[in-house]
């Protein structure tokens, strides 16, 4: 009887693990750069935060840090799902080329994504297409692995 794990390829996983790491890093990085923002524009939220500089007031609203902080969430939204289907697709045994190439692009993507969306804002259609690279690699992802563990 072939066990569940014994149909991943190595490289797959390794492909997968590899571009899955980038994309943790990248939202590592969005901490940072949300704080620089803060930082840049002043625009703090809590109180501690400013008790040292008393010319300084709470600031909830600032337009940069706020575009950041929705590419951020953004990235919650759709990388976190991403993982997952992405390892569950590996337990199907794609076709290598087909799964790498979704994990590379994924990950180009979703960098891409936030390079248009809160490093140097360029104009729609941008944001929109590198956003739906990975959500309509995650759909396809979705639906061969149902198909697969129907």
């Amino acid at each position: 009887m072939v066990k569940l794990f014994d149909n991943v390829n190595e490289e797959v996983y390794r492909t997968y693990v590899f571009w899955a790491a980038v994309l943790v890093g990248k939202m590592l990085i969005m901490s940072i750069l949300t704080g620089m923002q803060r930082f840049r524009k002043k625009a703090f939220v809590n109180p501690e935060d400013i008790a040292t500089m008393p010319k300084l007031k709470l600031k909830f609203d600032d337009p940069d840090v706020e575009r950041v902080r929705r590419a951020h969430l953004n990235d919650l939204e759709n990388i976190l799902p991403y993982f997952v289907i992405a390892f569950f697709y590996i337990l199907t045994n794609p076709e290598a080329w087909i799964a790498m190439n979704i994990f590379r692009a994924v990950a180009v993507a979703r960098i891409m994504h936030t390079l248009v969306y809160a490093v140097v804002v360029i104009p729609q259609p941008a944001r929109a297409i590198s956003w739906f690279i990975p959500y309509a690699a995650s759909i396809f992802m979705t639906i061969k692995t149902v198909h697969f563990f129907l």
